[in-house]
């Protein structure tokens, strides 16, 4: 039961943040994008240190000097899969006007759905992979930090829910189905995780490199697309602001609750 209630809270705050659609204006502020884009950067880049490569190294010290080892592989394994899924999955991210990824006949929405996908896959491997630690016994990683991560990615979600949800409205679209297109937004982390949490469970020695590999796979999304969509333009520093502050409380949330 608490596997299926950590799996779905980070979907629960994709919703909350979809049901910003009947509480503001049409349009986002861009300073407020700016900031939650930050927020949701601190907070990726925070979970993949503290949440899944300190845990993957802890697992291997007995290793000595290549516990590192597993953490490094599944590390850059995490980052080839994220670009790979980038490269070849035809998807158009909001605001743009170009797709990306092969050259395909599907539909506009069909495409957002899919760049969603593939930012919202890595955060529901994550949040999976460590609940699959915690139910395998594994010492460095408790039910509570688990908990630390589905709530952390949670908190994040909120604003990423509303950065989907308040263009579709801006766009035309009621503000019901814009609610329900943010909250499906989300829909790919509990399956993402659950998929993971039964990978893991068949294949209990390559848990670090499962770990490390959502790292990678966040980090990339990071790198790849919320940074650089955060600091481009005016209002960036609302941006490293966001990041501080999402970094610093994902932080202290895997300390004190893990």
């Amino acid at each position: 039961m608490t596997l299926i209630i950590g799996l779905l809270i980070p979907l629960l705050g994709t919703m909350f943040g979809a049901a910003f659609v009947f509480l503001m204006k049409d349009e986002m502020s861009p300073r407020l994008q700016k900031t939650l884009l930050g927020f949701a950067s601190g907070v990726m880049v925070a979970a993949s240190v503290w949440s899944l490569l300190i845990p993957a190294m802890e697992m291997e010290t007995d290793r000595g000097v290549w516990a590192v080892l597993p953490a490094a592989v599944g590390f850059l394994l995490g980052m080839v899969f994220l670009l790979l899924l980038d490269e070849l999955t035809p998807h158009l991210h909001l605001g743009t006007e170009k797709p990306e990824g092969l050259r395909s006949h599907l539909s506009r929405t069909a495409m957002l759905a899919l760049a969603v996908t593939i930012h919202n896959l890595p955060e529901g491997m994550a949040v999976g992979v460590v609940f699959a630690g915690a139910e395998q016994g594994a010492e460095e990683l408790s039910l509570a930090s688990a908990l630390a991560v589905s709530i952390g990615i949670a908190i994040q979600n909120i604003p990423e829910g509303a950065i989907i949800s308040m263009p579709m409205r801006a766009s035309g679209n009621s503000r019901w189905r814009s609610f329900m297109i943010g909250s499906l937004s989300g829909a790919v982390e509990p399956l993402g995780g659950l998929v993971v949490v039964l990978l893991a469970t068949l294949m209990a020695p390559v848990l670090p490199y499962m770990l490390a590999f959502a790292a990678g796979a966040m980090i990339y999304v990071v790198v790849e697309e919320l940074i650089p969509e955060a600091s481009e333009g005016a209002h960036s520093n609302l941006s490293t602001i966001g990041f501080a502050v999402g970094f610093v409380l994902m932080m202290v949330l895997d300390v004190v609750l893990g």
